[in-house]
């Protein structure tokens, strides 16, 4: 692929197959005191050869390595590694590069933002999630019991480097969860972009790594106009009210299997159209299009009513939420949005019913 960069003053993106010249050149500009490189159990194995041969001038780097997955992004976690970077002799001059997907990056940056109040990371996303969402924008934090990213700051790393090679590392699952939050991007910005992403083939590198590009792109343009998300940025949100719910609900259930964050969020952007339909006028013919296209990539999940009524209950922790009203993202059309506080439960049950008879 071609070099592809945005320059900003903190967190600008590098995105080639060959970090090695721009990664090293931020190095030299900083002169950390040490290096350490955050992975988990399957980056470790699977991007850190990868990644320390193709940057041999590092002189050493300590490895830190946590497990993986969602289940393990919480605040023991990283009072885990709080100890570890301490015991080695971290100081305020230290680097902490951040290899992994969307888990090891918000766990890193946050970990980072917090140690010694404040030690300068960088990312390099090895997942699609992280390439195109996780690792953009400063968000860094962690879960409280089973609720996504209730503990957290905002702090963009010093720059993020996304090498699309790293996916060949990755499951199909994994590609297609990261897909769903290009999907979202499509929904939220145009029907230009909506149409172009339907065509995402991860076997045709040089068109996923421009899909990929024109993610990042989006995603950052939104992030400049709003930063601390008061706004614009909550457009991010699409699918997530419901989404983040499910996600968190299947968890903390044993009796169900964990869904990837990818897969939660296409059933909640299903829901969130429904609703938009059902609220704002969003076109029935599209409705019928998006649910038609996710479905195509996200096998139904089956939820009971007793299901339903237990994500409904966690809906109360969602970040968006104001003056105890759940609040939603929702589509008036493909590219244009509105917020909603005050979606009745019975127009939330319904979303349901015609996700599960679509």
């Amino acid at each position: 692929m071609t070099n592809k960069i945005i320059h900003k003053e903190r967190g600008s993106i590098y995105a080639t197959n060959n970090l090695s010249a721009y990664l090293k050149k931020v190095l030299d500009d900083l002169k950390p005191s040490s290096i350490f490189i955050l992975t988990d159990t399957n980056t470790l194995a699977f991007c850190l050869p990868k990644f320390l041969s193709e940057n041999d001038y590092l002189d050493q780097p300590e490895i830190l390595v946590i497990e993986a997955g969602e289940a393990h992004k919480h605040i023991d976690t990283c009072v885990a590694l709080w100890d570890d970077l301490s015991n080695r002799g971290a100081d305020r001059k230290s680097l902490l590069i951040n290899l992994g997907g969307g888990v090891v990056t918000d766990i890193g940056g946050f970990v980072a933002a917090t140690f010694k109040r404040g030690i300068e990371f960088v990312h390099v996303p090895t997942s699609l999630l992280a390439m195109v969402d996780a690792s953009v924008g400063g968000k860094n934090g962690v879960d409280l019991g089973v609720l996504k990213n209730q503990i957290g700051v905002i702090r963009e790393p010093l720059a993020v480097f996304i090498d699309p090679g790293y996916l060949n590392t990755l499951p199909k699952e994994q590609i297609t969860s990261g897909y769903a939050e290009m999907l979202k991007h499509g929904l939220i910005h145009s029907e230009e972009y909506w149409t172009k992403v339907q065509g995402f083939n991860p076997n045709q590198r040089e068109e996923t790594a421009q899909l990929i590009w024109d993610s990042v792109l989006i995603k950052n343009t939104i992030v400049l106009k709003d930063p601390l998300e008061k706004n614009e940025r909550k457009t991010l949100n699409y699918g997530h009210t419901l989404g983040h719910a499910i996600e968190s609900y299947c968890l903390d259930a044993s009796e169900r299997p964990d869904l990837l964050h990818g897969e939660a969020i296409a059933i909640g952007m299903i829901l969130a159209t429904f609703i938009s339909s059902e609220l704002e006028g969003f076109p029935s013919e599209k409705l019928s299009e998006v649910s038609r296209i996710i479905l195509k990539h996200f096998p139904k999940t089956a939820f009971t009513k007793k299901d339903i009524e237990s994500i409904l209950e966690l809906l109360v922790y969602d970040k968006k939420n104001s003056h105890g009203k759940v609040c939603f993202v929702l589509l008036t059309s493909i590219g244009k949005h509105k917020m909603r506080c005050d979606v009745p439960n019975e127009v939330i049950y319904k979303a349901f019913d015609y996700y599960k008879n679509f």
